[in-house]
């Protein structure tokens, strides 16, 4: 094995590494939508989130997510990858794959609950086909719900490069329960 050399965080200007790039993250109170989650079915209050009369989850800005579309036990977001979700060795890391199909698994079983019912995941199963890197172009996901039980529910999800080639998939076990009063 041969040591690379690390050179240090004071090191001369013998290092380019160009010049330093920066996301803003803007966001509204969270607050606010979970508020209105209570009152609503999931479904109505999904399409009031993506109709722009509830505020978007900070997590969407964060992740650079866009909800795109929602029907009964299935939603679809976007995400452009970009630099600042890179690994160490130049591709988008696994987690940004892992909460974009969380996100859709568990807006498609929200899809599926009465006024008052929340939901949260309790495992999720990720599977990589393809590195993915801001050439992949938008990457769609999408989620659907294949059990909508009382207590558990079960969904799929899939994401796609530009290209339509599959990137990921996901299988997860979501927890149904009362939302608390007050």
């Amino acid at each position: 094995m041969t040591d690379v050399p690390v050179p240090s965080p004071d090191a001369p200007d013998s290092l380019d590494w160009g010049p330093t790039r920066s996301r803003t993250v803007e966001w509204h109170d969270p607050s606010v939508s979970s508020a209105r989650a209570a009152g609503l079915d999931g479904l109505t209050f999904l399409r009031a989130l993506l109709d722009g009369r509830i505020p978007s989850p900070p997590i969407g800005a964060l992740m650079n997510m866009d909800f795109i579309a929602v029907g009964k036990g299935t939603a679809t977001f976007a995400l452009t990858p970009d630099e600042s979700q890179y690994n160490p060795i130049g591709g988008v890391h696994g987690g940004t794959m892992c909460t974009l199909l969380d996100s859709v698994v568990g807006c498609a079983v929200h899809t599926t609950l009465p006024a008052g019912v929340g939901y949260t995941s309790v495992e999720i199963k990720v599977s990589f086909m393809k590195a993915v890197t801001k050439a992949s172009g938008t990457l769609t996901a999408v989620g659907k719900v294949t059990k909508a039980g009382r207590r558990i529910a079960f969904a799929e999800g899939e994401v796609r490069d530009a290209l339509g080639a599959l990137v990921a998939t996901a299988t997860s076990t979501l927890l149904v329960f009362e939302l608390p009063t007050g």
